[in-house]
């Protein structure tokens, strides 16, 4: 385990964790603001490329894990990007759809949040995000994450949502007490 909140454990992915991930990243609605979404080769690539990044950085995107049923119901982490020709630390997060607007996304990525500035000892974290994407949007917001920019990113429209440390310090946990 990596990451404990009131009803979510992030722990990192393993290759058993494929099929509850499929259901995740291979939903067409949950992945809607992705170019496709993903086969099961592609969520195989997906937790190898997060099994390298921890063993590279320390950190990646972790399953979310519901503590009360020990489900695995998306993904949420840290990890870099390369944006405008430098590296940013991102915040992601994925969702299965039932599990959606139930405050679990809002709730991992401010525990992520918390660990990129408590833990890793960094001043500033981002969330990319396309702009018809509501609900991810939402979820930066709650966290104190603000527009700063919008930019292309992988030929896409998006904004780039970020927090210093300091501005994070006035969001506490109370804010996942709204879906």
């Amino acid at each position: 385990m990596i990451l404990e909140t009131q009803r979510l454990l992030l722990r990192e992915m393993t290759l058993s964790d494929l099929d509850a991930l499929l259901l995740v990243l291979g939903d067409t609605e949950s992945m809607r603001y992705y170019p496709k979404p993903f086969d099961r080769e592609m969520v195989q690539k997906w937790i190898d490329r997060q099994r390298r990044n921890y063993a590279e950085h320390g950190f990646g995107l972790w399953v979310m894990v519901l503590k009360a049923t020990g489900e695995v119901i998306g993904d949420c982490g840290l990890v870099w990007q390369e944006v405008e020709g430098h590296q940013e630390l991102e915040i992601g997060y994925h969702v299965r759809r039932d599990q959606q607007m139930q405050g679990y996304a809002t709730e991992a990525a401010f525990a992520c949040q918390e660990y990129a500035f408590n833990v890793l000892d960094k001043a500033r974290v981002i969330s990319l995000i396309r702009p018809e994407n509501i609900p991810s949007r939402r979820v930066a917001e709650k966290n104190g994450l603000k527009i700063v920019q919008e930019t292309l990113w992988r030929d896409i429209p998006h904004y780039i949502y970020a927090v210093q440390r300091s501005e994070s310090e006035l969001f506490t946990t109370s804010n996942f007490s709204e879906a």
